[in-house]
């Protein structure tokens, strides 16, 4: 099978951590011996090769090249809206992608179009679908909802792509439904997360030891681990302020936050406010060949996520759990259809952090239940929720779509 894929959002260089979930799905398409084509907006930051088991072809918007500014996770402002840029480059960008995935497409004859994210790929791909009559599935990681309902015209270009979609996926119940108020057919959703490599994500104590020197984290401290950009809905402040409550206060425990972003600098404000911050780590961005090392020095994944607005499950719950580590997080975000409650992890309601400093401070206490945990992790990773299993779950809808493409012609 020949599976296109539309995405604003793929790994440019090594260690980049720009979209390789979809890279990653991509990569096992191929590694299941089906031809896969990627279309994304060029960057000037590509330095990886085009070719390889992914045929990935670029299109440009603007010039000078510098002014390629949108995806690459810097179209929006807190993941609550888009910077005001996007609208400005928005235009070239769905005009040069109808034309370059059209064009491509009407001669190499994929045999389904793959979105993710519903807009800008999802239109894109709805125009060039529509034209070619080629099947579309259409998956919406997150923050395309938001901006789907951000003004009449992105809900109308919205619509167009459900209707044209005949295949829709999130990856959390809080995006379906999100997306069938702007008009999708329920009908049309599976709920198919984001997943992880089992082959590279796996319990390992290689660079453990070094991490924690250079962090100056304690031979003895229980470290709590955050991945994720530092914006509202990720919860990181809930999670700061859990630190400085009764349950946590006194425990010895190390906070390690993995990402940048717009809130930064006002959650180490808050930090330093609430006198907590000498017992976190600020990580910033760490290479995604790293990555890695940061989950093996976790004793416990933490994932506080809110609807503010509605999201996916995060990538990091499940990088988390391959490498064999209980995770700690809220109900929504997708979190539950990975985490089992007191099997897998602990799920707290969301925006309560008297409960999330409970279900820390219970496992901080508990070290063979977080290892009975990330072992239980590790099996649902292993059984379901690795690359290998989402990809043939997708592939299975794909022969259908296919299968009834032809039915009809």
């Amino acid at each position: 099978m020949h599976i296109g894929v539309l995405t604003h959002n793929y790994p440019r260089f090594d260690g980049d951590f720009s979209g390789n979930f979809v890279a990653a799905l991509c990569e096992e398409f191929a590694r299941q011996s089906h031809e896969v084509t990627v279309w994304a907006p060029y960057d000037p930051a590509y330095t990886r090769s085009l070719d390889g088991p992914v045929n990935l072809r670029l299109y440009r918007y603007a010039w000078p090249a510098r002014f390629h500014r949108l995806g690459y996770m810097r179209s929006m402002q807190s993941d609550l809206a888009l910077r005001l840029e996007a609208y400005a480059l928005s235009p070239l960008m769905f005009t040069a992608g109808i034309r370059a995935v059209t064009r491509d497409a009407a001669r190499l004859r994929p045999d389904v179009l793959h979105a993710h994210w519903a807009l800008p790929n999802g239109f894109i791909g709805a125009v060039a679908a529509r034209r070619l009559g080629i099947p579309l599935a259409v998956s919406v990681p997150g923050s395309d909802a938001q901006v789907a309902a951000a003004n009449p015209l992105f809900r109308r270009m919205a619509r167009f792509t459900f209707d044209q979609a005949d295949l829709l996926t999130a990856n959390s119940r809080d995006l379906r439904d999100a997306v069938v108020k702007l008009g999708a057919d329920p009908a049309k959703f599976d709920l198919i997360v984001y997943g992880t490599d089992p082959r590279k994500m796996q319990p390992a104590a290689t660079g453990v030891a070094a991490l924690r020197a250079e962090l100056a984290i304690a031979h003895d401290a229980v470290v709590l681990l955050g991945v994720g950009r530092m914006v509202y809905k990720k919860g990181f402040d809930l999670l700061i302020r859990a630190l400085a409550t009764e349950p946590l206060a006194r425990q010895n425990v190390c906070l390690v936050l993995v990402g940048e972003g717009d809130q930064q600098a006002e959650w180490q404000a808050l930090a330093a406010e609430l006198g907590v911050a000498d017992r976190i780590r600020w990580a910033g961005t760490v290479p995604f060949d790293r990555i890695g090392i940061y989950y093996n020095l976790a004793d416990i994944l933490v994932n506080p996520a809110v609807r503010k607005p509605a999201d996916g499950l995060n990538v990091c719950v499940l990088d988390a759990m391959s490498c064999a580590k209980p995770v700690v997080g809220t109900a929504v975000a997708g979190t539950p259809l990975a985490v089992e409650d007191g099997v897998t992890g602990l799920l707290t309601p969301e925006g309560d952090v008297d409960a999330l400093a409970a279900a820390l401070a219970a496992l901080v206490a508990d070290p063979q239940r977080r290892a009975a945990m990330g072992r239980a992790a590790r099996r649902r990773i292993d059984e379901e929720l690795g690359w290998p299993q989402l990809a043939r779950r997708y592939v299975e809808h794909f022969e259908g779509m296919r299968g009834g493409l032809e039915i009809e012609d």
